[in-house]
């Protein structure tokens, strides 16, 4: 009788007059297939980046590469962890009360979801500061941006992931079970307590700052570089261009579209205290929609390279009767030739030489 007032059964109050239900077997078919899928697709992009790593030891490729395998490594251990502990509840037939009478597992849970839900959205802000940075000030980025300082961000960036998942345990506020009771986050039901609001809020304060940080810096990176392709009037990089622009909407666009939904959920139950109309399976598929972000991160990497950009230009002209231009080699690397192209267009020297050309034409 007492021992539900304890503080190790404080997460089991959501167990009790729980109208979310779901099926069992679609429930685990869709964790499992969620799980191997992403388990997959990062270990692929993790591949390819070391392959890339290998082949492209430039000091300007060198920050990305470092931090889009912190992004991909992070994905994946998400998956790896989360899932696994989620497959184990369905396996245990999500009776908390047998397997988890201290709470420990649904804390670590609660850990993981709000660590790995926040750290691939800061990295992705970060790259795209990164990558902000790599193409307005390319002499600062060559300079300033070395491998040691992206390690000492990455480290800052995980280590501030941490600080807020373990800002509740740090409280002595333990996570609690869902109304599906198979996934443990922050109270979600009922909630009266400043401090259980303030939590669901900062979560959904931080992933809003940091798409808005993504949003901002690649439209600025992508502004800047149809800028430089305009004003330089070369073919070369062209191809460069597109390929980084490509990458750049699609990253925003994936990372907005899957992580909206559940950060918006979470916001309006914080500001609703807890008297919000989003019922069970509508917070249920907010998350399966953010977890498809960490699925699509890496396919992201894997399929708008050039390599692949290139062949699907090629086919893509052969099927609508377009004549396929000769495009230019590849030989460079998108963010290597986009410092190449905004260095020169920042030279003193850059606009005499486009001045100079149609007067040498005009002499020959």
């Amino acid at each position: 009788m007492n021992s539900s007032k304890s503080p190790g059964l404080a997460g089991f109050g959501v167990l009790k007059n729980t109208t979310c239900h779901t099926e069992k077997k679609i429930s685990v078919f869709f964790s499992i297939i969620f799980m191997t899928v992403g388990i997959l697709s990062n270990s692929l992009a993790i591949v390819i980046l070391m392959k890339a790593y290998q082949r492209f030891r430039q000091k300007s490729k060198a920050s990305f590469l470092l931090l889009a395998s912190g992004l991909v490594v992070t994905d994946l251990f998400g998956h790896l962890i989360n899932g696994a502990i989620a497959v184990f509840v369905y396996a245990s037939d999500k009776d908390w009360i047998r397997f988890n009478q201290s709470n420990i597992l649904c804390s670590v849970f609660g850990i993981c979801m709000v660590f790995f839900g926040l750290c691939p959205l800061f990295l992705g802000s970060v790259m795209a500061v990164e990558r902000c940075i790599g193409v307005t000030k390319p002499i600062f980025h060559s300079t300033k941006m070395t491998s040691r300082h992206v390690k000492m961000m990455l480290t800052m960036v995980c280590l501030f992931a941490v600080l807020i998942a373990l800002l509740p345990i740090l409280r002595f506020r333990a996570y609690q079970i869902q109304a599906s009771r198979t996934w443990c986050f922050y109270k979600t039901e009922h909630v009266e307590d400043w401090e259980d609001r303030f939590y669901l809020l900062l979560f959904s304060c931080l992933g809003f700052l940091a798409l808005a940080i993504s949003f901002l810096c690649n439209a600025v990176t992508g502004i800047t570089l149809l800028r430089v392709k305009f004003k330089s009037q070369q073919r070369q990089g062209r191809s460069h261009h597109f390929e980084m622009i490509i990458q750049l909407l699609a990253i925003m666009c994936v990372s907005c579209i899957c992580w909206s939904p559940f950060l918006v959920t979470m916001a309006r139950i914080g500001i609703n205290e807890g008297r919000s109309k989003d019922t069970c399976e509508t917070i249920l598929f907010a998350l399966r929609m953010a977890t498809w972000n960490q699925i699509l991160d890496p396919w992201v990497y894997i399929l708008l390279r050039k390599a692949v950009l290139r062949n699907l230009y090629k086919i893509t002209s052969g099927c609508c009767g377009m004549h396929v231009i000769n495009l230019h080699m590849w030989e460079l690397s998108s963010i290597k030739n986009s410092l190449k192209v905004a260095a020169i267009s920042e030279s003193p020297g850059s606009s005499k030489q486009i001045n100079l050309q149609p007067l040498s034409s005009m002499g020959q």
